[in-house]
């Protein structure tokens, strides 16, 4: 090879370097795709005989026995028989394949082996689901999509908020006409108020009613309070504005009822009732009681308003999202019911298991271990569920306090009257006067 033809062949190599770095920084799909995946599709294809060896997912097969006279003639002896693996199929973060159980096998022992498969595969994460019997899919993830969680796209709709990027690299959305009522738990600093943030963020420019409940004095949903149509700050007023929500939703039955239809969504947009969204931030301030009679009833009203704005609201347009540091059983026999009706569930970092039992027990107990792994480095990171059951891991985008209450004070004008609550709240005015 001449002087000349190794130059162009450094500087091949070197373009071909280039490209390939600009892409996996700048398009890390398509670097995937043309790099990434014929690569890890090798590994997973020339290694799978030997995890599977390893990790007991073979079985083994007995030796055929015949008789000849009075002897006993054995056949070959002990061989391992390796599942069968379908070819991997590319996706855009990472790739899946499809095993088929041999008799007697379980998924159990391939949840127990993702780890080994991690390794041999040289990806992030591999997860193991069986989405029908005898059948188990192993969905290997090339990347860690939450280490720099960009948004991806998805289309604007009316009570709908780009959250931020779930694990399979897809967009995180709370869709409140698909999912009406939402329970959002997390310890200080885990992400949650970044969420309430990115979601008032999301809805504030939407023909749609925030009302706040922060019983910390309005310490965190005071900040968006131009944009809200109340904010209430203590349980005492948080009673009077779900009361007159209460009355709201009885007017809203009234008008369907007299209209013939059975949802808000099916009237004449002239005629349709704004939407209401109410954010609650620290639920257990609602429930907890210091013994007096004044506090035990506030906390019962609090409980029983909830409970029938999350039983009735989704069909009136009027939806809760729920959050606290501390969900569980022991605020009460009424957060247990209400969690019940709140369909939609986010756990972050928390401090105790029950609460995040409480959160995803009921969804998926593998949803609950992987809650409780999250760590305090990874803030933002929760486990949200699915539209349709199912659950995944998910990082909601960076929306700093200042960005959420710029864009709170640019949509103001848009905040809508509700009156029942302003006749709520100058009633309660002026009996402290």
């Amino acid at each position: 090879m001449g002087p000349i033809a190794l130059a162009f062949g450094l500087a091949a190599l070197a373009w071909v370097l280039v490209v390939g770095d600009l892409l996996r920084r700048h398009r890390p799909a398509w670097h995937w795709y043309l790099a990434g995946y014929p690569a890890a599709a090798c590994r997973v294809v020339f290694t799978w005989r030997k995890v599977a060896m390893l990790n007991d997912l073979s079985v083994s097969r007995r030796p055929p026995r015949g008789l000849l006279g009075d002897l006993v003639v054995k056949g070959d002896p002990l061989r391992p028989v390796i599942p069968r693996l379908s070819f991997p199929r590319a996706n855009r973060m990472g790739l899946t394949a499809t095993v088929r159980l041999h008799a007697g096998q379980t998924p159990a022992t391939y949840m127990k082996a993702a780890d080994a498969l991690v390794h041999a595969w040289k990806v992030h994460a591999v997860r193991v689901t069986s989405p029908e019997r005898g059948l188990v899919l192993l969905t290997a993830t090339a990347s860690d999509p939450l280490a720099r969680p960009g948004l991806a796209s998805a289309p604007a709709a009316l009570l709908s908020a780009l959250i931020g990027v779930l694990e399979s690299g897809g967009a995180w959305v709370m869709d409140l006409r698909l999912v009406p009522h939402w329970l959002i738990a997390g310890a200080t600093r885990s992400g949650k108020s970044t969420l309430l943030a990115r979601l008032i963020t999301q809805l504030a420019p939407q023909p749609v009613a925030l009302v706040g409940i922060d019983c910390k004095g309005g310490m965190e949903l005071g900040l968006f309070a131009e944009r809200l149509s109340a904010l209430t700050t203590c349980r005492r007023e948080a009673v009077a504005v779900l009361t007159a929500l209460a009355v709201d939703m009885q007017d809203r039955m009234q008008t369907c009822r007299t209209a013939g239809v059975r949802s808000i969504w099916e009237l004449p947009e002239k005629l349709r009732p704004v939407p209401v969204v109410v954010i609650v931030d620290e639920i257990a301030e609602l429930y907890l009681s210091d013994g007096r009679r004044e506090s035990k009833a506030e906390a019962e009203q609090c409980s029983t308003l909830l409970l029938r704005l999350a039983q009735l609201g989704a069909a009136l347009g009027m939806h809760l999202v729920v959050a606290g540091q501390r969900v569980g059983s022991d605020l009460g026999p009424g957060v247990t019911a209400l969690r019940a009706q709140l369909g939609g569930r986010i756990c972050h970092r928390v401090n105790d298991p029950g609460t995040a039992e409480m959160t995803l027990g009921d969804l998926n107990k593998d949803a609950v271990i992987v809650a409780q792994s999250i760590t305090a480095d990874e803030q933002g990171v929760a486990v949200c569920s699915g539209p349709e059951g199912g659950w995944s891991r998910a990082r909601s985008h960076l929306t700093s306090t200042e960005q959420a209450a710029a864009t709170a004070r640019k949509h103001a004008a848009l905040t809508p009257e509700l009156p029942a609550i302003v006749r709520a709240l100058a009633a309660l005015e002026g009996d402290d006067k």
